[in-house]
């Protein structure tokens, strides 16, 4: 199988963290994708709702979305989201199956600063959501790594085993949704209906989160 990975915060989940995975899952023609909430992010300093809480959000989610899945195994952890840590776990348990993990340009940008980085192209393909606004500049240190390892989409119909370490690029419809500007609208007393998915909504007013 072909198999996504998106982790976040998720604090709280919404569209446009999951239009995107849609638009990324039918362009590499997926079987499935891992929704993966992060308990201790490496880069924030703390969520404002439960890892229960932001579990519970994803797990309802993935019940009303085909071909998602809830993976929970960074919320069970104790230390800090390490994808590299998180990645040789699930190639433990996804040991015949080729990983693809997604990310924003503006993440990849950042990508040398992330724990043993070099390691990530072992155990997974990257999938990089081209975003407008941000661009690698000539001399940048992934700049390389995309020029080396960029695999065309036409690739993935050529290829019968599971294969790791390529970078693959999909255009994505832009997204002007943050959690931020949702929290934001929840203490503002606003309903942000068009960012949420409805069973997202009604757990927020239900748990009264984010609500001052």
């Amino acid at each position: 199988m072909r198999i996504g990975i998106l982790g976040g915060t998720f604090d709280p989940i919404h569209y446009g963290h999951i239009r995107p995975a849609m638009e990324v899952k039918a362009s590499l023609k997926l079987d499935k994708i891992l929704l993966m909430p992060n308990h201790i992010p490496p880069h924030k300093n703390s969520t404002h709702s439960s890892t229960a809480q932001r579990l519970e959000m994803v797990a309802q989610v993935c019940e009303a979305l085909t071909g998602f899945e809830l993976c929970d195994i960074e919320a069970k952890r104790d230390s800090p989201s390490y994808t590299v840590v998180t990645l040789k776990q699930l190639s433990r348990l996804y040991p015949n199956d080729e990983l693809f993990f997604i990310m924003g340009m503006d993440s990849f940008i950042h990508l040398q600063s992330w724990h043993q980085w070099q390691q990530l192209f072992e155990l997974s393909n990257i999938v990089v959501c081209q975003r407008p606004g941000w661009h690698l500049a000539e001399g940048h240190p992934m700049l390389h790594e995309l020029n080396v390892r960029h695999a065309t989409l036409d690739a993935l119909s050529h290829s019968s085993a599971p294969q790791h370490g390529r970078i693959f690029t999909v255009d994505i419809s832009p997204q002007d949704i943050s959690s931020t500007q949702i929290r934001s609208q929840l203490a503002m007393g606003e309903i942000p209906q068009d960012a949420l998915l409805p069973i997202t909504l009604n757990y927020i007013q239900k748990q009264r989160l984010y609500f001052s």
